[in-house]
């Protein structure tokens, strides 16, 4: 379960102070086009090709690794500690930077928790356009080609958190169309991803605060992951992250009836396995009473149509929902015995080859690593407990998942003075645990690599790099006031679900996180460079 998501969704004019008009939106864009900025672009040239000039695009690139090659990312470990900030961007009215920025065509693409998305240029923060989506998503754009829409090459792909699917045209942020996933109670908390056309979208359950309510026919909602036509915005297929049917569980002390299993949410991007004809995710736990033998586990779904071909449960019979206490429980929709709330979060499931074997990595709230072996049904290859002392709490000890670099994989921690763990991908073995020397919150977003550095988040607004030592070698404190380059008052706060991106000798972070853990919020998009 993610509390964080509970947040109330606010929708605000994008505008600043000095009024300066951007270009006049492309026909078409019938809906949520924001007029005004300080800093619009002279011109808006077209768009080379993908390959152009280096991106990150979506969540993590090939495999969910959250790694970017040495000359993609166009920083050395030397370059590092020479990092300094080249511009702010700042968003009218926002709290928290649930979006990660994207970066292709040497310009960035990232919205807020006020549904605004933006594209932005790379190296300055001049504005090209805006679009007012329906509401706030924590999701990574994604750009890629789309066909059957005449003057349009390249789309902006994001879903939000009802699950709206939006296809933006890359150069002007023309609506080129949008679509509805969900068919029932769902939402949406990642990031799609995107291959050969299609957008595979995970989806959450949504009855985390019902439990004790009995009133509330409870619990039906489940996870899902479902394959939408890039091009047009159809649903292709929709498989639910339960297979069993749901059934009737008699009724709550107020005559009310209960049913399951429910929930196993996906709240993470899922992966994709083109060799294999797979996409991967991980879900989390159960809703109600009964528990389902795919909850806190790694799924592999065919591609064509969706089957559920194998999956790896890590922990059973996790059953939690908020609200719930033991003593009532036989009277409420609430489980008889509470469970730990581990769920598979963040990037879950990372695909990465070694040696010429691939392997399927994955980390979760509960604080347990896992390997498996995708060509053999996901058999477990090794299993390392990343915890020292005391188990995970309920708030995870991987929240938003780690980074993967061919040899080692990477994984933040959620616990008193942070981490940074680094483990041999063949074996488990922990190579070394970073002195990161945070707050007791520790670190709660996604890790991402260079070869030698690997950048990592905090709820203290700390970014920090490490290098293949595990010694931090850089770190900025955002937790202060900035001067935007769009005149909008903005300050950091902590580093939550969105990741750093680091593209073309540059490092882009979201800072801004009230979370749970007595987050710090934020409204800032931040840009280093070497001088």
């Amino acid at each position: 379960m993610r509390y964080a998501i509970l947040l109330p969704t606010v929708l605000a004019v994008f505008a600043s102070s000095a009024g300066a008009q951007l270009a006049q939106p492309p026909a078409g864009v019938a809906e949520g086009v924001l007029k005004e900025s300080a800093n619009a672009c002279p011109g808006n040239p077209e768009l080379a090709g993908l390959d152009a000039a280096p991106a990150w695009s979506g969540w993590g690139g090939a495999g969910n690794t959250r790694f970017q090659t040495k000359a993609a990312a166009g920083l050395t470990p030397a370059d590092v500690p020479k990092l300094q900030l080249k511009w702010a961007f700042g968003f009218p009215d926002a709290k928290s930077m649930y979006s990660q920025p994207s970066v292709a065509f040497g310009r960035v693409f990232v919205g807020n928790d006020n549904g605004v998305v933006v594209s932005l240029d790379a190296k300055t923060g001049c504005v090209y356009w805006a679009y007012q989506a329906d509401m706030f998503g924590r999701f990574a754009p994604i750009a890629a080609p789309i066909s059957g829409h005449p003057g349009s090459r390249y789309a902006i792909f994001f879903v939000t958190r009802s699950t709206t699917a939006y296809a933006l045209d890359a150069h002007d942020g023309k609506l080129l169309w949008k679509s509805q996933i969900r068919t029932g109670l769902n939402n949406l908390s990642a990031t799609a991803a995107w291959h050969d056309g299609r957008l595979y979208v995970p989806m959450s359950g949504t009855e985390t605060l019902v439990g004790a309510d009995l009133k509330y026919e409870c619990c039906k909602s489940r996870g899902a992951v479902a394959a939408v036509d890039a091009n047009t915005g159809k649903v292709l297929w929709r498989t639910e992250s339960i297979a069993e049917p749901l059934r009737q569980l008699g009724e709550n002390s107020n005559g009310v009836e209960r049913w399951g299993p429910a929930g196993a949410s996906v709240w993470n991007t899922p992966t994709v396995d083109a060799k294999r004809g797979l996409v991967y995710a991980g879900t989390g736990n159960n809703f109600g009473r009964l528990a389902a033998a795919t909850s806190d586990s790694i799924l592999a779904l065919r591609m064509s149509d969706g089957k559920m071909m194998w999956h790896h449960q890590e922990f059973q019979d996790d059953t939690f929902m908020a609200r719930c206490q033991a003593a009532n429980a036989a009277d409420t929709n609430c489980p008889e015995k509470l469970g730990p709330d581990y769920d598979f979060g963040g990037s879950s499931a990372i695909l990465e080859t070694v040696n010429g074997k691939d392997i399927l990595l994955a980390a979760g709230k509960g604080g347990v690593a896992v390997a498996l072996d995708p060509d053999n049904q996901g058999k477990l290859l090794w299993r390392t407990q990343l915890w020292e002392t005391q188990a995970p709490s309920a708030s995870g000890l991987v929240v938003w998942g780690g980074a993967a670099d061919g040899t080692r994989v990477y994984y933040p921690l959620q616990q008193p003075g942070g981490g940074l763990k680094a483990l041999d991908i063949l074996t488990g073995k922990v190579d070394w645990n970073a002195a990161i020397n945070a707050d007791r919150r520790g670190q709660a977003g996604p890790a991402s690599a260079i070869p030698g550095v690997v950048f990592t988040g905090g709820w203290d607004g700390i970014l920090r790099a490490v290098d293949a030592n595990g010694k931090v070698i850089w770190s900025f404190n955002a937790v202060r006031d900035f001067d935007t380059v769009n005149h909008v008052p903005a300050k950091g706060g902590s580093f939550g679900s969105a990741g750093p991106v680091v593209v073309g000798g540059m490092v882009f972070a979201a800072s801004g996180y009230p979370g749970t853990l007595r987050g710090t919020p934020g409204n800032v998009l931040l840009a280093f460079g070497v001088e």
